[in-house]
């Protein structure tokens, strides 16, 4: 229990992915915020610990399938950030836009906190769109490059960004950006529980505003805690 509580969150979940609905029914960040230790995060949240630990114990014995993001080769889990996580935002920001315009526009003057969610989500919508193309076009190009260069022995050009550290300092940095206003954004929202008699539009809006912020949790946590720190490593192998 002792080596358990002294792990960091983001380690816990790096392990298991299943412990991840965990920390969020407690509120307790896994992605940007996942360095803090278990019983640290604890205390801050006011959560028992020894409560946490047991749900914790009964995840790993679970049967449930559990991908092993941290053992994938790292081509294959930055296919799997484009193809999925990249995808998913792409495919549901405009529909957010929508949803979030339209339910400020009908439902603003008796919802004014549907107003303030319409501009946070359309400010962290063009955020990312923006973020993904560096990453895309730039970081995870040179990454795989990396890869390259170290199963084949091979010398590789130091690029204009000087080391990967810049960019991936960057993309923390806008990590951290996105995960905030989602965490506004929520507390607005109540965790997106809808007023008693919304429409259908505001029922939809909230439900897929609370799985954007799961989805956007584990992408984070994939890149932050596990993609990131394995391609720094990797850059100081290959270009000393």
């Amino acid at each position: 229990m002792e080596q358990l509580r002294e792990k960091t969150v983001a380690q816990m979940v790096t392990e298991n992915i299943k412990t991840a609905h965990i920390f969020k029914k407690y509120g307790i960040d896994f992605c940007c915020g996942g360095g803090q230790s278990i019983e640290k995060a604890c205390n801050r949240k006011s959560v028992d610990l020894n409560i946490l630990e047991q749900e914790l114990l009964a995840a790993n014995d679970s049967n449930e399938r559990n991908y092993d993001y941290k053992n994938w080769k790292l081509p294959f889990l930055i296919d799997h950030i484009v193809n999925i996580h990249h995808q998913y935002v792409e495919e549901n920001i405009p529909l957010l836009r929508q949803y979030s315009t339209r339910v400020a526009k009908v439902h603003g003057n008796t919802h004014p906190e549907v107003v303030e969610v319409e501009d946070l989500f359309h400010q962290v919508a063009d955020e990312l769109a923006a973020h993904l193309k560096k990453e895309e076009l730039i970081l995870f190009p040179y990454i795989k490059k990396l890869v390259i260069a170290s199963e084949e022995n091979s010398a590789l050009e130091r690029p204009s960004f000087g080391s990967a550290e810049n960019p991936v300092e960057m993309m923390k940095d806008e990590h951290e950006s996105a995960g905030a206003i989602f965490s506004k954004i929520a507390q607005l929202t109540n965790n997106y529980t809808p007023p008693m008699g919304a429409c259908n539009t505001f029922r939809a809006m909230y439900a897929k505003l609370d799985e954007f912020e799961q989805d956007l949790h584990l992408h984070i946590h994939l890149e932050n805690n596990i993609l990131f720190p394995k391609a720094l490593k990797l850059e100081q192998e290959v270009m000393g």
